[in-house]
């Protein structure tokens, strides 16, 4: 069963946001909490609400407990942008852009962990399956193009003469 829970309108950019939320995504709740405690950005304060939010949704609105719980999506959306004025030299204005951001988490039950070791463990077995499948063929580039140097088109020498 999948949980949602949206922190709407934050005041941050949705870049600086991301950054964040690409490290989550995947985690365990405990882990991703605990990741989040020790993120010293604003960013990192504002998913662990969001996250947290999330979490009681699933407690009280799913009858879900939180130690199976993974975080199935961490996305981040952008907001209103609010435009403000500075001043600038000779009576001139310039535009600042006020970002705000759209923080969305889905949490799920359902979900397998996966591990470090586990997607190395993925890895080593498609490299070998790919050594496997290339072993018996020979390089295709060898085999097939001939030995022909690649010449370039030569340039005249000539110049113009210039008349004075």
């Amino acid at each position: 069963m999948e949980v949602k829970s949206t922190y709407k309108y934050a005041r941050i950019s949705p870049f600086k946001v991301r950054e964040v939320t690409r490290e989550i995504q995947g985690l365990p709740v405990s882990a991703a909490l605990d990741l989040l405690a020790f993120t010293p950005k604003k960013a990192a304060f504002l998913i662990g609400k969001t996250l947290k939010s999330a979490i009681a949704n699933a407690e009280n609105n799913a009858n879900l407990k939180p130690d199976g719980l993974v975080v199935k999506e961490a996305t981040v959306g952008e907001g209103p942008t609010l435009k403000r004025i500075m001043a600038r030299a000779r009576g001139s204005a310039s535009q600042i852009l006020k970002r705000t951001s759209h923080i969305r988490i889905v949490l799920s039950d359902e979900i397998a962990i996966e591990t470090r070791e586990g997607r190395k463990a993925k890895r080593q077995a498609e490299k070998r399956a790919a050594k496997k499948d290339g072993a018996g063929e020979a390089p295709q580039g060898a085999a097939t193009a001939p030995d022909q140097k690649s010449r370039k088109p030569k340039r005249s020498t000539k110049t113009k003469k210039q008349s004075k």
